[in-house]
């Protein structure tokens, strides 16, 4: 009887114990051996260059780590130098704001062809639905634009409509992600981020990137719409507006100003002192900078946040004196606040109208499938007016010259009612977002979706392609402004995104 065979003879060495203990102190020597090789850049495959998935070489900021703001060079001649992103929670309908569609009035009442059974995000579909609101011309371009946002609408020739926006996703989280990061999932960095990683401040005194969370709360996505992801934490917003100041900014009231003083002064000479015993310690470096910004911001942030400085007449234009509509009179000194800011020399501001849901479904932002002709009669005019005015001082400021202007929601509305239901359910087959500003055409129109604002058809734009653009006018290649992380030369547009040159001006 011959004997059995053995089932792993590629593998016979490690069956014998002192041959399996001699592969792994060898293993393990490797293993060290290729660490150190790897901190002394020696490994061969390191002295390649990493390219991205284009192919480009990337271009990665030089940033001091005492100095991380610092106003840093574009990659190219750029068309705006800072940036306002107008952020709507709750995916605001375009049917029932900026894309007009004469062949939803025609068919109202009607199933919409094709859409037999159709269920979308909540359910099944009614009929298709006119807006309750009438569409104008407005402006010169005698563009279409909704009684619910009148003000907006008179500045119909200072506006770069993109109508045909594409998502990824029906759900209110992952779509402010998607906005807002390029990515659906958490812990990706934000445009702002990015922005600030790349570009730095002009105002060394105020934070690079403020985002300024509206009256009612923070967006479904929270700090994820303003996170530095993998980038370095110097690089996340700072969120405040204003009624809500930066936390823990004000010194104890236990604590005099003197004594604070002072204790600042003996704790910079000691951070002086270990500087120069240890110069290449980044991280000390970093920290020491973070905390000299936090006290340059004990007095600048609460100057920027005092309205009372302004004009009545400008009060009186962005809505904060409504005594009538409170909610509409925070949100507008919050508008006021981004102008201010932007004023100063921050780089990047991301202004929310909208917050997660408080009181129910639809009441705290523009989530409307119940009764959207109730829920958005109380979000229309707290957006228009203020909104409107932000624009209108830009411009009369001189600041629209070097400030672009963006205004997005996570995605659109169905072109249908909900069936039982009084309101639009979720929609990111195609939707608008506009420009004004630096850099781009006005009064100008891009992209249309079909005759029932269902989906994008014409000249689709992919929220990577939005993003292209963006970087695009602030000087950036969004091909190669990258950050090294997990083995990926990671960027805001993943692999994806072409820059709608038509657009540009």
């Amino acid at each position: 009887m011959s004997a059995p065979q053995n089932p792993f003879p590629a593998n016979r060495h490690l069956l014998n114990r002192r041959n399996f203990l001699g592969q792994t102190v060898s293993g393990l020597s490797s293993i060290a051996f290729s660490a150190m090789l790897a901190e002394q850049h020696l490994l061969a495959a390191e002295k390649e260059p990493r390219l991205t998935v284009g192919g480009k070489a990337p271009i990665r900021p030089e940033i001091d780590p005492g100095k991380p703001f610092a106003p840093r060079d574009a990659h190219f001649p750029a068309a705006a130098k800072n940036v306002i992103v107008i952020f709507c929670s709750g995916a605001c309908s375009h049917l029932d704001t900026f894309d007009y569609k004469p062949s939803l009035v025609k068919m109202h009442g009607k199933p919409m062809p094709g859409g037999d059974k159709l269920v979308t995000f909540q359910g099944q579909q009614g009929n298709l639905t006119q807006s309750p609101w009438k569409f104008k011309p407005r402006g010169e371009s005698g563009k279409m634009i909704s009684d619910l946002v009148p003000h907006l609408g008179e500045l119909a020739d200072d506006i770069c409509f993109l109508h045909s926006i594409k998502g990824k996703t029906n759900t209110h989280g992952p779509g402010e992600n998607y906005m807002s990061t390029g990515f659906t999932l958490d812990g990706f960095p934000s445009m702002g981020a990015w922005t600030s990683y790349a570009l730095g401040s002009e105002n060394q005194d105020l934070p690079s990137y403020v985002a300024i969370p509206d009256p009612r709360g923070t967006p479904q996505a929270s700090v994820n719409n303003w996170g530095p992801g993998f980038l370095p934490a110097a690089f996340q917003g700072t969120d405040f507006n204003a009624a809500q100041p930066i936390r823990n900014l004000d010194r104890p009231a236990s604590i005099n100003a003197k004594t604070d003083r002072a204790t600042r002064s003996f704790l910079q000479r000691l951070n002086e002192q270990h500087l120069a015993r240890f110069p290449g310690d980044s991280e000390l470096a970093a920290r020491i900078s973070s905390y000299e910004l936090a006290a340059r911001m004990q007095l600048s942030v609460p100057e920027i946040s005092d309205l009372s400085q302004e004009s009545a007449s400008t009060l009186h234009m962005y809505g904060i004196d409504d005594s009538e509509n409170q909610l509409k009179a925070a949100y507008a000194k919050n508008c006021l606040l981004a102008r201010r800011l932007i004023e100063k020399g921050v780089r990047f501001v991301q202004l929310f109208n909208g917050a997660y849901q408080t009181g129910g479904e639809g009441v705290s932002n523009w989530d409307g499938h119940k009764k959207i002709k109730d829920q958005y009669s109380i979000h229309g005019p707290v957006l228009d007016q203020p909104t409107a005015a932000l624009i209108k001082d830009l411009k009369q400021r001189g600041l629209l010259e070097d400030t672009l202007v963006v205004w997005c929601t996570e995605f659109g509305r169905m072109p249908t009612f909900q069936k039982g239901a009084s309101g639009r359910d979720h929609n990111p087959e195609g939707f608008t977002c506009w420009l004004a500003g630096a850099g781009v055409k006005a009064p100008f129109t891009y992209g249309a979706t079909d005759e029932f604002g269902y989906k994008a058809v014409d000249n689709v734009v992919t929220v990577h392609d939005f993003h292209a653009t963006i970087l695009h006018l602030l000087g950036l290649d969004h091909e190669r402004l990258t950050f090294y992380h997990n083995g990926l030369e990671r960027r805001l547009t993943d692999v994806e995104g072409t820059v709608v040159k038509e657009i540009l001006a």
